[in-house]
């Protein structure tokens, strides 16, 4: 339904303005709502559903602080996860408000405002930029460990070696080798802590075959051609020095067709490990990730399986985190299909399971999956803490920035860039989906080593670049740089997108890598980019706008692809006063609000700006 201007000022989310809980079973929350002074609104009640019998709770009329009326109201909360929604008693009839917006209909409890209790967050993530290495590509720190061509075969093809400035073969893609490693990545740590990098996902570096690594061969140990074990306690080592994290990628859905539990399997179909696969006929024909035979599936309803995975005291999940590699977390390979095989929907159970064995060893660790549909089923405080946010961030922002389709052949796909508006309601959907406390640890990118690089998705449009880094840098969640994107790299699909990080700074934009120092460090320094709340304010033409809102700080971020006109930007529903002071963060411009209005004259054709009121009034 199309809004009036008073229901567009409507707003909650679970930020600490809105929502103050402690996060203890059994402790009041108290919650807030904002909307306009001049709102036609005499009630607002508190929905929620205990034991699943609704309950309507009042709420008090706070009074007129600015533009804004307030309503506030506490409710004890009693059960782990707790579904709400807001009842708004307007003149001219009442209206439901929730994560998916505001209906005159009576909402289904899917798109509730949810409060986790007794959920334990990573809380060192909400601080965090992420850098993603791929470690064959990133820096070679030992000559010695490389792979020579020829050295061994790789289903039947020898292995080569490439000279560091050469491009990834699409033919020899698997097979070929740059030499990156361990101890080259430790070695770089003061160009990524200049960067303001705080903490690194690398692709797997178990034992494998390849130069990807995900045909595991050997959970145990660290592939002697990215250092071994005693390059990842060096890499540890410094990484520490550095005060930055370091979370490894697992694939426990399938494992290489060189692991020795399906090599015996494979042998005999009465091996100790034949239970751990899914013969259709032996040996030849198995389950395996997507046809592809060198990767064969694990099969979870081995209960045995799951005790060496991550369930038993010894598991590999376990003994990663614990001295002396104290990884700080987990990305899990294509989590969305772990677990299932037709009938055996085991998805929810084995992520639950991983969930318990994983903080129970290090309550702190973040547990990231990688999903290139709808995790939100797996986001709610009882499985993964985020995914890798390609639907409910990335993708959006390549339809609307380059016109691109990650799957042009699929028959959903449009290479028409999509509207703004659509950008929004994509957006929405997605956080709407998930309770606050998980969106604003939510895993987002522009691109990693599956997808082509965001400067060549946006066709070599630089001032896109900026548009999307700006997006990364400001959306609630935890922005990741796909190493070699802050320099400009470019890069197609896999192998493509896998080119070796160019250490030659003549190579380098350096103008881009200035300005994504300047988001990083915002984003570090920022409370409204840390922990603020989130306001969709604008989404219209060729712009988009939001607000980033927390006690000790606002911000409006507004994005441009091409000049669609705008010259001021429609703010008082944010809550904004006429002749508040604004100041553009990342060049310095000031502007007053006039008429409920921000100038936005200083805005580039397509460009991005930060937004920030220069006189906060934290007793709001």
């Amino acid at each position: 339904m199309k809004l009036l201007p008073w229901e567009v000022s409507v707003h909650h989310d679970g930020s600490p303005l809105y929502l103050r809980f402690s996060g203890r079973l059994g402790d009041t929350a108290v919650f807030r709502l904002r909307m306009a002074a001049d709102a036609p609104v005499h009630g607002v009640f508190l929905r929620t559903c205990p034991d699943g019998e609704q309950q309507i709770t009042p709420l008090q009329d706070k009074g007129i602080r600015g533009v804004s009326r307030w309503w506030e109201g506490t409710l004890p909360i009693r059960m782990l996860r707790t579904n709400y929604r807001f009842l708004i008693r307007a003149d001219d009839g009442t209206r439901w408000y929730s994560a998916g917006g505001m209906t005159r209909y009576y909402p289904t409890d899917a798109n509730d405002f949810v409060v986790l209790a007794n959920y334990h967050a990573p809380a060192w993530v909400r601080d965090t930029v992420f850098y993603q290495i791929f470690p064959d590509r990133f820096a070679d720190g030992d000559p010695t460990n490389n792979v020579q061509s020829g050295a061994y075969l790789y289903h039947g093809h020898p292995v080569i070696a490439r000279r560091w400035d050469e491009h990834p073969n699409r033919a020899t893609g698997p097979f070929e080798f740059y030499g990156g490693d361990l101890q080259g990545i430790a070695q770089r740590l003061d160009y990524l802590t200049d960067l303001g990098i705080s903490a690194l996902y690398l692709n797997p570096i178990f034992r494998a075959p390849s130069n990807h690594k995900y045909d595991v061969e050997d959970y145990t140990s660290i592939d002697p051609h990215l250092g071994g074990e005693t390059g990842l306690l060096m890499l540890r080592q410094a990484l520490d020095d550095h005060q930055m994290r370091l979370v490894l990628d697992i694939v426990p859905n399938h494992c290489g067709v060189t692991h020795p539990w399906f090599v015996a399997a494979q042998r005999d179909p009465h091996a100790p490990t034949s239970e751990f696969f899914i013969f259709r006929r032996h040996p030849h024909e198995y389950e395996s990730w997507l046809g592809v035979k060198t990767l064969p599936k694990l099969n979870y309803r081995s209960v045995r399986l799951r005790e060496i995975m991550y369930a038993g005291h010894d598991a590999i999940m376990r003994h990663w985190l614990r001295p002396p590699y104290r990884i700080d977390g987990w990305r899990i390979d294509v989590a969305n299909m772990l677990g299932r095989l037709g009938p055996d929907n085991l998805g929810h159970k084995i992520g639950r399971g991983i969930r318990r064995a994983v903080k129970a060893e290090q309550p702190d660790a973040y547990l990231l999956g990688e999903h290139f549909f709808d995790g939100t089923p797996h986001l709610q405080g009882e499985e993964l803490d985020a995914t890798m946010n390609y639907q409910g961030f990335t993708f959006p922002i390549w339809r609307w920035l380059g016109g691109f389709e990650f799957n042009p052949q699929r028959p959903e796909a449009d290479p028409r860039p999509i509207a703004t508006e659509t950008v929004a309601d994509q957006w929405t959907a997605f956080r709407a989906a998930i309770p606050w406390q998980i969106a604003s640890q939510q895993f987002n990118l522009l691109g990693s080593h599956d997808t082509p690089r965001i400067r060549t998705i946006v066709g070599n449009d630089l001032a896109r670049v900026r548009v999307a880094m700006t997006l990364l840098f400001c959306y609630p969640g935890v922005p990741c740089i796909y190493y070699g994107d802050e320099i400009g790299l470019t890069g197609s699909g896999d192998p493509d997108c896998r080119r070796p990080m160019p250490w030659d700074e003549s190579a380098w934009d350096h103008d881009l890598r200035t300005f994504v120092q300047q988001l990083v460090r915002l984003r570090r320094s920022a409370p409204a980019l840390r922990w603020g709340g989130f306001q969709q304010l604008y989404a219209y033409g060729e712009t988009i706008a939001f607000q980033r809102e927390a006690p000790e700080q606002r911000l409006i971020i507004v994005a441009r692809r091409s000049d669609d006109g705008q010259r001021t930007l429609p703010i008082r529903h944010a809550g904004l006063a006429d002749g508040t002071r604004m100041r553009e963060i990342l060049t310095g411009v000031e502007t007053v609000v006039y008429d409920g209005r921000l100038d936005i004259s200083s805005l580039p054709a397509t460009g991005a700006q930060v937004w920030q009121e220069v006189h906060r009034d934290i007793a709001r």
